[in-house]
């Protein structure tokens, strides 16, 4: 009995940091168990600022779907930059701060992207006329089509998603699993190829 009596008490073998249960610790105590690699502590915080968060990026961004998955990212860059906050009590203000910061990021991204986009064929094609605006003012739609059949799958894929889906971008990134970059790419060579299929019809 002696020996059980000068053990030491179980809670301090396996509650480390507090045995208080997770769901009722206050944030910077959380916070401060996270710091040290306790995910479960980061796991609650999540749980408890994921709304927040979420909420900041729907009204700065104003798109659910791409609020959410905003939301994933800036809990995956607390996550792993969570050692630089010294004040574990202000780690709502800190979320916060990360949210806008990256959601103005992402909007100025989108802001080029949308920027870069060339609104009508005619202004990348030869002479600066849209083919298909010419195509359907000399009544050659059959011609064009013809131009399209004959191009790449990925050249006719990539044009029709554009002109005639009329997808952004960023769906076409999604869409394709490419980088927007990627995109422009494709539609600046896939262009160049169909003016000059339909420039071989029309000397034909």
């Amino acid at each position: 009995m002696t020996a059980f009596a000068l053990a030491p008490p179980r809670p301090a073998t396996y509650f480390p940091y507090d045995p208080t249960p997770l769901g009722e610790q206050d944030t910077a105590t959380l916070v401060r168990a996270a710091q040290t690699g306790d995910r479960d502590a980061f796991g609650e915080l999540a749980v408890r600022f994921e709304p927040m968060v979420r909420a900041v990026a729907t009204r700065r961004l104003g798109n659910p779907s791409e609020a959410a998955e905003l939301t994933q990212e800036v809990l995956l860059r607390a996550m792993d930059r969570l050692h630089q906050l010294t004040q574990p009590q202000a780690f709502g203000g800190w979320l916060k701060s990360i949210t806008v910061r990256m959601a103005i990021n992402r909007q100025t991204r989108r802001r080029r992207a949308i920027d870069a986009e060339p609104r009508t064929l005619e202004e990348t094609c030869v002479d600066n006329a849209s083919p298909f605006e010419a195509a359907v003012a000399n009544e050659r739609a059959a011609q064009v089509r013809d131009g399209l059949d004959r191009l790449g799958a990925m050249d006719r894929d990539t044009l029709v998603a554009f002109y005639v889906r009329g997808e952004s971008l960023i769906e076409m990134s999604d869409a394709f699993r490419a980088p927007v970059g990627t995109i422009k790419r494709r539609l600046h060579v896939a262009r160049k190829r169909l003016a000059a299929e339909l420039g071989e019809m029309v000397s034909v």
